[in-house]
């Protein structure tokens, strides 16, 4: 009998070791995610790794990979790019581009990311890889770096397959992760929340497809994707209470609906979030001080040069520390509002913020005596 007891408590306590099981999501879709962007941790899921066409969401890859270029310096937004005849006869969502002409990286970019432009897809493709199937290894590569193991791409764009060719197919799952990724890029969010931009000097206007801007508080992109066989699916980022959510909806029977359906996923993310105010306003004195070194007085005061709120978990609000990063001394003199170090919002370790600590006032150097009595 002893023994069973322990067998027991042993299930027992591996069973209260595991993590909590996402909530079940019921809507008209088929398949959705709600993810909090910091830490990837997933509040509700229905099929998130149901295997289906992502239709033009495919284009988060494709600017990813072009933005990551970028930023490692292997080309530059400015950098001129030339229209094949291949790009220009790509049909579906297009900018109309043709063959012969210019435009930076930068403004494909955009018409990418708000007008959803597939001409312009290729076109970059083309730039960075030679040909648009070269292209589609390098986002395969950077998929399997990212932990989608939904996912196979097999067009930089996300149209229907010809005859011969393989559909794209990927997760709700794997979008989410897609679109935690390009949130590290301010500039793709920017493109993502705009309405109408003017392309080709005016003479052709970018309209963008999704139906949340300029409606859902918060809203920060990312991109919309629609055929027959996928269905009307939308990435969405928004920030609320400190917190980024990410959400993914998958095979809304209309566009009308996949916009009720993220913002209802999202107002429900959100309720399970608080904000913890830590710091209320800028100038807000740090309970720290810092020693100094050469200066008429021993030490100087401190101050939080901006606030700083973060969102977590209702239950854990509570829990959220401050870990100071701060010199051990600094050296007279120095003039007020000198950043010397800053503070991180801490939960379980895992940092949720910062704010940077300055010092309060001017730190004045010491007298003869000074220096050699408070050294």
């Amino acid at each position: 009998m002893p023994r069973m007891d322990a067998r027991i408590a042993a299930l027992l306590t591996v069973t209260f070791l595991l993590p909590a099981a996402a909530a079940a999501l019921t809507g008209a879709y088929s398949a959705a995610i709600v993810m909090e962007e910091r830490s990837g941790e997933i509040l509700f899921a229905e099929n998130e790794h149901a295997r289906l066409a992502p239709a033009s969401m495919v284009k988060m890859m494709t600017e990813l990979v072009v933005l990551e270029h970028a930023a490692r310096g292997e080309l530059s937004l400015d950098d001129i790019v030339t229209v094949s005849a291949r790009a220009s006869r790509i049909g579906g969502s297009q900018v109309y581009l043709k063959e012969g002409e210019t435009f930076t990286v930068r403004d494909l970019l955009m018409a990418l990311a708000i007008h959803s432009g597939n001409d312009a897809g290729v076109a970059l493709a083309e730039h960075v890889a030679g040909t648009d199937d070269a292209f589609v290894v390098l986002m395969n590569a950077r998929a399997r770096e990212l932990g989608m193991r939904d996912t196979v791409f097999h067009s930089v764009h996300g149209l229907p397959p010809a005859r011969g060719q393989s559909s794209d197919l990927s997760s709700a799952h794997d979008m989410a992760l897609l679109g935690r990724e390009i949130c590290r890029h301010p500039e793709s969010l920017a493109w993502a929340v705009m309405d109408q931009v003017p392309f080709r000097n005016g003479q052709f206007l970018l309209r963008n497809p999704n139906p949340l801007v300029g409606k859902l508080r918060g809203l920060e992109g990312i991109k919309t994707g629609y055929t027959v066989e996928a269905g009307f699916c939308l990435t969405a980022a928004a920030t609320q209470k400190g917190v980024r959510l990410i959400s993914v909806v998958m095979g809304a029977k209309t566009n009308a609906a996949r916009g009720s359906e993220t913002s209802r996923l999202l107002a429900r993310g959100f309720t399970e979030y608080s904000p913890v105010k830590l710091v209320p306003a800028a100038g807000d004195s740090c309970p720290r001080q810092i020693p100094v070194k050469g200066g008429k007085l021993k030490t100087a005061g401190l101050v939080f040069t901006q606030p700083l709120e973060v969102g977590v978990r209702k239950a854990r609000a509570g829990d959220v520390t401050l870990r100071y990063e701060l010199p051990d001394r600094i050296e007279a003199p120095a003039a007020a509002g000198t950043v010397i170090g800053k503070a991180v919002a801490e939960l379980d370790g895992k940092p949720l913020g910062e704010v940077p600590i300055a010092l309060s006032a001017a730190v004045v150097k010491g007298s003869f005596w000074d220096r050699v009595f408070k050294r």
